[in-house]
């Protein structure tokens, strides 16, 4: 039985898990110089309408959870020793690939972060939008260029009707990615997985982009995934926050709770790597050294060769994920101090 098919308590169940649950996730690659693993025991849900923010430097697993998510990690190299991932309460690793590709697309859409290498050169937008009706609901041409349309305009693209044949490159940036959050919406998901969906926009498009997407999650009711490394684009919309570093989640909280006091001496270097008016002319602070190779990740926690408040312990032990009040949690052995700092 599907999770589309569930009744009875098994449905019931479903109704009052959170919406996309990931449970002790490790995902990691063979390649010809060792074992990288870039996922190392994520967890993490969202409800129905929530906004979770996952952020981190490139490399930390952002992306590659969202893949193993959608179910479209290359395998081989990839490879998901163990974990679960839970879609309204059933476990999608142990779907078949056509279940699998059932809830894809129509249940759970991903936005990518660069529009013009996901979307197709050679084919028109509209046929590229009207393909989600033709595939999963068996729509004609004519219908699905209709609904092309409707979702152009719904995304507020000009003269939609006129521009429903035009190719990726007659559109500017932040229309293209206008057209990957109409082609994620397509089907009314339940949960959207937008990665670093403001890359390479100007400022005034960048809150354009999230206003809208703010927009359509409150009309839907979505579950929604931001993946991004700036906390600046996530101030405003974000319910709650996942930090993640060579792999592993090294706080979470509310996002104004992590505005106010970081938990964790990575999220504090992140925050303090934010432009400030206020501090006009003085040298923007950046974090030291570089994220570890995951090759070869560091003993202890992994963020100690780079951390100016580790001791001997962070070089030997690695910190667990442990509660720092009702809400938020840190990955770190000194949380106390970094919170009071």
């Amino acid at each position: 039985m599907t999770i589309l098919e569930k009744t009875g308590p098994e449905a019931a169940d479903a109704a009052t898990a959170p919406l996309l649950e990931v449970r002790d996730l490790h995902v990691e690659f063979h390649t010809r110089d060792g074992v990288a693993k870039a996922v190392n025991g994520v967890n993490y849900s969202v409800n129905a309408g929530e906004t979770l923010a996952v952020l981190g430097e490139s490399g930390s697993g952002k992306s590659v959870t969202a893949q193993a998510i959608m179910g479209i990690l290359d395998m081989p190299p990839g490879r998901i020793p163990q974990g679960e991932i839970f879609f309204r309460g059933q476990d999608m690793l142990k779907m078949s690939a056509e279940e699998r590709r059932k809830i894809r697309g129509q249940k759970i859409a991903m936005i990518f972060q660069d529009a013009l290498s996901a979307l197709n050169p050679v084919l028109s937008v509209g046929y590229q939008l009207g393909e989600m009706f033709r595939v999963h609901q068996g729509m004609s041409k004519k219908d699905a260029k209709v609904k092309a349309i409707e979702l152009m305009d719904r995304v507020r693209i000009p003269a939609a009707k006129e521009r429903v044949g035009d190719y990726p490159h007659q559109f500017s940036g932040g229309m293209r990615q206008r057209i990957m959050i109409a082609m994620a919406m397509a089907l009314e998901p339940d949960l959207i997985i937008a990665d670093e969906p403001t890359t390479a926009l100007d400022v005034t498009v960048q809150a354009q982009v999230m206003d809208l997407l703010a927009e359509l999650q409150r009309e839907m009711n979505m579950g929604l995934i931001l993946i991004t490394h700036d906390l600046g684009v996530v101030a405003d919309v974000a319910d709650k926050i996942a930090v993640m570093y060579a792999g592993r989640i090294v706080e979470t909280a509310p996002v104004h709770e992590i505005y106010k006091a970081p938990a964790h001496p990575y999220t504090k270097g992140l925050l303090e790597s934010i432009p400030r008016l206020d501090l006009k002319g003085q040298e923007l602070y950046a974090i030291k050294g570089l994220p570890p190779n995951l090759l070869r990740i560091p003993s202890g926690c992994a963020f100690n060769p780079r951390c100016p408040a580790a001791k001997d312990v962070c070089r030997t032990d690695v910190p667990p994920l442990a509660a720092v009040s009702d809400t938020r949690a840190s990955a770190c052995h000194f949380w106390k101090e970094t919170l009071d700092g």
